[in-house]
């Protein structure tokens, strides 16, 4: 059984207190599949590409093992790009360029080989993308997470609402909830947002770590504190991925494992900001995760 991650696969050029890049891989999809893929052995990428991403940018992907028989190379195309600049707080950042691209007219293409899948992770993409997704899926998989934006609940909070009564877990970050809720206090946030179909909800707050609700629980998550954030870009996305693979390994869903992923998902997601793009990820070894994991559990645990 599989883990599928539909979402984009592009290039990044990113400025930050740090430094700067030319074109890097980077896309919702690619920094997802490659965090799932520490955790899950089944992990298959939906998304498009243009002829210009070429097999060596690819190569990034599949040698972590994922398949990538779900991405569309449009020949002559040219890959989804976005540019931005991060400020010095590195918690806001000034787009410099959207080239949506092959992106503008993604169909997403299921592949007979992807029916297998229990386990499917929306990425952030438009709300009519994310729906087609999982009406191609001949089967309900045993769970449905999605991420989101502010700038979809700008202009198409109605298909938003209508995917979010189909799916399981919900992952945005504190303004977004504010946004789709209409509530200041996330606790109410919450429990509005919970009533619009999600079992569970997912709130990331950046640096201040996370929230879990659901199953009438909440769950508060430590962020690890960094001496240096390189590159905020792909976290989000990283910590998606992490989470969804940790259930996938696990395969039971429950409001402990829930938290158990939460950690994961914040694990990976704190290695991302380390590099620019996805060059911690591409060097990540599974030992420094499970040294990762102990500095979490450490950083939170106590006793009264």
């Amino acid at each position: 059984m599989s883990l599928v991650v539909m979402g984009t696969v592009a290039f990044d050029a990113i400025e930050t207190p740090f430094g700067k890049t030319d074109k890097i891989v980077g896309g919702a999809g690619t920094f997802a599949a490659l965090s799932a893929s520490f955790l899950y052995d089944q992990v298959k990428l939906v998304g498009v590409i243009g002829e210009d991403f070429g097999d060596d940018n690819l190569q990034i992907i599949t040698s972590k093992g994922v398949d990538v028989e779900g991405i569309q190379i449009i020949e002559g195309g040219k890959s989804f790009f976005w540019a931005g600049k991060y400020h010095n707080d590195m918690n806001s950042r000034d787009t410099i360029t959207t080239e949506l691209n092959v992106l503008e007219n993604f169909d997403p293409i299921i592949p007979e080989s992807y029916q297998d899948c229990e386990f499917l992770l929306l990425g952030n993409a438009t709300p009519q993308v994310q729906m087609t997704t999982l009406n191609r899926l001949k089967n309900k998989p045993k769970l449905v997470v999605l991420d989101t934006m502010n700038f979809w609940m700008d202009i198409a909070m109605d298909d938003l609402k209508a995917v979010l009564k189909h799916v399981d877990v919900l992952t945005i970050n504190d303004g977004e909830a504010r946004q789709l809720s209409g509530e200041y206090s996330l606790v109410k946030a919450a429990a509005v947002i919970l009533e619009m179909g999600p079992k569970y909800l997912i709130i990331k707050k950046g640096e201040h770590g996370a929230l879990l609700f659901g199953e009438g629980q909440i769950f508060s998550a430590p962020a690890l504190p960094l001496a240096e954030v390189f590159d905020p870009t792909g976290a989000g996305d990283a910590f998606a991925g992490g989470f969804i693979g940790y259930l996938a390994k696990v395969k039971t869903i429950n409001f402990t494992n829930m938290k158990n992923a939460v950690v994961y998902g914040s694990a990976l997601a704190s290695f991302c900001v380390e590099k620019f793009g996805t060059e911690r990820l591409q060097t990540l070894t599974h030992e420094e995760i499970e040294a990762r994991l102990k500095a979490f559990v450490s950083l939170a645990k106590f006793d009264i």
